[in-house]
């Protein structure tokens, strides 16, 4: 089991503050439906009632979202994997509650166009400008917590917010026009229908783009290229891994969960539990809101068998000094019919390196030359190299003669298991 850099304290603080941000919605938006209607009975405004209805049915809808984000930090026996779309799902039905605002609009432009002048007062001019502006900032704080947190909750509600102030706007100038005695028409439209025509366009887009985002969620669309590519070049990083054969992820509330298949240049189930957990904190640290990591892993079946041995200035004597071997014989052997089948030399590219020259000639021939086992005459295993080649799932071979010819016929009499398949597993966090 692999810790997430962001502790559990963390990750419930964040969704306490959540919860806070949508109880806190549920009273706005109580408090502006009594507001507007007090202020619809003093006007006898229809369009300060329609206000009032819009502001009341989002109350209902706070209080629902409220509830479902509580419900979605529990864990039931029936629902394994959390309740986390239900955050989803509650975005869907505020975008509803938008679409269902837009007809109400739609409504009044094309139906209600004789309704009588309203008795406006400047208190209700003022009290309703309040109401917008108390929309308007609640709607850009809810925006800013939500892609804080990646909660499609609180993004849903600041855009549900941004809405209201459209629509609250069209009320506003609707009474402000009132108040000043202006009214005119084009083509037989009045000003605020032809701005409440305007806001339907937001309206429209806002609940479209809600509820398409719910939907992929509900139907485990995957998640954001971007986060897949963040995740492969993470795992690519990774000198064990040999093939990243499959990966998907997919988004369930505001939480990512990542599945990888790969193949690792390591037969010993527990080297490859350690690079599996190094895989997943690095993912942890790089990917936000990851709620889990599946990773299946097995060693690579390849017929062929690579291994290093370093050599001195003679071309045929293994160097007692590893990282200041002049030269590597990279030797690649069939497995099966156990014979060379190829053999190069390379120089040792970091022979000047002032300092730690052990361990990249180590990184070297991991990620350039992707070696299966190191032949020395000398133990690294407690040295720089040593940790390198075995966090890499690199074997190492001490053999005690200094003639490379009889070491490598050694490797073909013997040659390592610790990398042939063995079961394939998998690592769950």
């Amino acid at each position: 089991m692999v810790e997430p850099p962001k502790s559990t304290d963390s990750l419930d603080r964040e969704t306490r503050q959540i919860q806070r941000v949508v109880l806190y919605a549920f009273l706005i938006n109580l408090a502006l439906a009594g507001l507007k209607a007090a202020l619809a009975a003093i006007s006898g405004s229809l369009a300060v009632t329609a206000g009032a209805i819009d502001s009341l049915t989002d109350s209902f809808a706070s209080m629902a979202v409220y509830v479902g984000v509580k419900l979605s930090t529990k864990q039931f026996k029936s629902f394994p994997m959390g309740l986390y779309k239900i955050e989803n799902l509650l975005s869907i039905i505020i975008g509803l509650f938008i679409l269902f605002a837009g007809y109400e609009i739609a409504r009044r432009i094309f139906i209600d166009t004789g309704v009588t002048p309203p008795d406006v007062s400047p208190w209700v001019v003022l009290l309703l400008a309040l109401a917008t502006l108390v929309t308007f900032m609640f709607g850009q704080y809810a925006l800013h917590l939500g892609r804080k947190t990646e909660s499609p909750t609180l993004i849903a509600e600041g855009h549900h917010r941004q809405t209201d102030v459209l629509s609250s706007v069209v009320v506003f100038l609707s009474v402000f026009l009132n108040y000043l005695g202006v009214s005119f028409r084009v083509f037989g439209i009045g000003i605020d229908h032809l701005a409440a025509g305007i806001v339907l366009i937001f309206i429209a887009v806002s609940g479209w783009r809600l509820l398409s985002d719910g939907m992929r969620v509900l139907l485990d669309a995957s998640v954001d290229t971007e986060t897949l590519e963040t995740v492969r070049e993470i795992i690519s990083k990774e000198p064990a891994v040999v093939t990243i054969h499959s990966l998907v992820g997919r988004s369930s509330g505001r939480f990512r969960f990542i599945q990888a298949s790969i193949s690792l240049r390591t037969g010993d189930l527990k080297k490859a539990h350690d690079i599996s957990s190094r895989i997943e904190h690095e993912i942890h640290d790089h990917v936000p809101h990851v709620g889990r990591i599946m990773i299946h892993y097995k060693p690579e079946s390849s017929p062929y068998f690579r291994i290093a041995v370093p050599i001195a200035d003679s071309g045929s004597t293994i160097s007692t000094h590893f990282g200041e071997a002049p030269y590597f014989m990279i030797v690649t052997l069939d497995r099966n019919q156990r014979q060379i089948t190829e053999k190069v030399f390379e120089k040792n590219p970091y022979l000047d390196q002032a300092h730690g020259k052990g361990i990249y000639v180590a990184e070297w021939l991991v990620n350039h030359h992707q070696i299966d086992e190191l032949v020395v005459n000398s133990d690294i295993k407690h040295k720089g190299p040593g940790y390198v080649f075995s966090n890499a799932g690199v074997s190492t071979r001490v053999v005690a003669t200094e003639d490379v010819n009889t070491a490598i016929r050694q490797c073909l009499d013997y040659p390592d298991k610790s990398n042939e398949p063995q079961t394939e597993a998998k690592a769950i966090e």
